[in-house]
């Protein structure tokens, strides 16, 4: 029996453990039973951290003094020209926040401010948990299939119209390239964002941490527009394939000391600072140089071959889905099969995704996990189950003005085109 005397907070009760996680946690052990998985649940990098920046964190190993809470200065100011330099924006060091990850940044933002959380679906995982954590009031705005998985202007109007309240305190969370979908916004489109934006006076997270792997490069942030409002999420997990070390960075407006400060404050009341080595390397990072520059044109190059084979792949086999432009993920959606997945007794994409992998061994997430509806049968996959460091290294051979080879795919990728013809086969099976 539960001892009556102890409760759990209610905003905690129901949180389980984030799905990538356990998704990652399950292909494991299901791995160490002697079963094949397809691991294209947990969306990390596949990349080796660039060779330079893993030299400047040797040189700085020996550092260990506790830094400041907002982060090292030359942090701070590397990560300000870098924005302006990839984004052009206008950021200043002072206006920068460094964290364990871009994941507790935007806890400590949801805790740090008072309103509405707006949430364009479908949504990376751990957004509307921290909401439910913190007590915050998530609104969901869905989005359809034949708009990209994007929200429109015409939308985000119309839901800020029905509420009837124009000035309410808001924080609009986009996500682009998307996580779960790789798919991105026009200029034009953030324009008129932008615009609905401005007149409602909302704030606006720019999550852009997929901004360095936009396939062609040529990734564009809201805070070109709507400058004033806007706060522009990035870090080193992704573009640096450095997930485990743990760097997130907020870029705020000019005017948003109101709200770095207390998250600095709170930030000091819970981690104290980011790892102190991993600082001085992230300097190395964002300062950047033609060696990352030439990392990330074949990473990218890398990701634009197998994303595009793969929703190949899926389009041949029926399955809906739209080219990726960056990132590493595909939404698919598998509903013009619900009548057969019916009859075998799949009607939500919980169940899909548990008999994909019974029968496959392919490891999907859930449309659900994104805050679609359950009875959507929609899926993450990310195609990132292959030697990221063997595929570079080949790609380094390759003249970058060149297309990759066919046989590109066959020898370095073979598991994920693998994997998603089995799922195609398991479709139609």
């Amino acid at each position: 029996m539960p001892n009556k005397h102890f409760s759990i907070n209610l905003n905690i009760r129901g949180i389980t453990q984030s799905p990538t996680i356990a998704i990652n946690d399950l292909s494991k052990s299901l791995e160490e039973n002697g079963k094949t998985i397809y691991r294209m649940g947990l969306g990390q990098s596949p990349f080796p951290v660039p060779g330079p920046v893993v030299e400047t964190l040797k040189n700085y190993a020996q550092e260990k003094e506790y830094l400041p809470s907002k982060g090292l200065p030359a942090l701070r100011d590397a990560v300000a020209k870098f924005h302006g330099m990839k984004d052009n924006v206008d950021v200043r060091g002072n206006n920068v926040l460094i964290g364990p990850g871009s994941k507790e940044l935007m806890f400590l933002l949801q805790l740090v401010f008072y309103g509405d959380i707006i949430l364009p679906t479908p949504c990376w995982v751990s957004y509307a948990p921290q909401s439910k954590m913190i007590g915050r009031n998530i609104r969901y705005i869905q989005t359809l299939f034949e708009n990209k998985w994007r929200i429109t202007a015409e939308q985000l109007e119309q839901f800020l119209i029905n509420e009837n309240d124009k000035y309410k305190p808001r924080l609009l969370i986009l996500n682009y390239p998307g996580n779960p979908d790789g798919g991105t916004y026009s200029s034009d489109e953030l324009k008129q964002i932008s615009k609905i934006a401005e007149e409602y006076e909302l704030i606006i997270l720019s999550d852009e941490i997929y901004g360095q792997l936009h396939h062609q490069g040529k990734h564009i942030s809201i805070a070109q527009f709507y400058p004033q409002r806007t706060i522009i999420s990035s870090g080193l997990s992704k573009w640096c394939g450095a997930g485990g070390w743990r760097l997130g960075t907020f870029a705020f407006p000019k005017s948003f000391d109101w709200l770095l400060e207390p998250m600095a404050s709170a930030a000091s009341e819970t981690y104290t600072s980011v790892s102190t080595p991993i600082q001085y390397a992230a300097v190395r990072a964002f300062n950047g140089d033609l060696m990352i520059e030439r990392y990330l044109w074949h990473v990218r190059r890398i990701l634009s071959f197998i994303g595009n084979k793969s929703a190949g792949i899926l389009s041949d086999a029926g399955i809906k889905v739209h080219l990726p432009v960056g990132a590493f993920y595909l939404f698919p959606d598998f509903s013009l099969f619900s009548e057969s997945m019916a009859n075998r007794g799949i009607t939500n994409s919980n169940q899909l995704c548990e008999r994909l992998l019974e029968d496959t061994g392919v490891a999907l997430l859930p449309g659900s996990a994104f805050q679609r509806p359950n009875e959507e049968f929609t899926a993450r996959l990310a195609y990132v189950n292959f030697d990221g460091a063997k595929a570079l290294a080949y790609s380094e051979t390759i003249p970058i003005s060149e297309a990759l080879p066919e046989d590109f795919g066959t020898t370095f990728c073979a598991g994920v085109f693998e994997g998603l013809n089995k799922m195609a086969e398991w479709v139609h099976s």
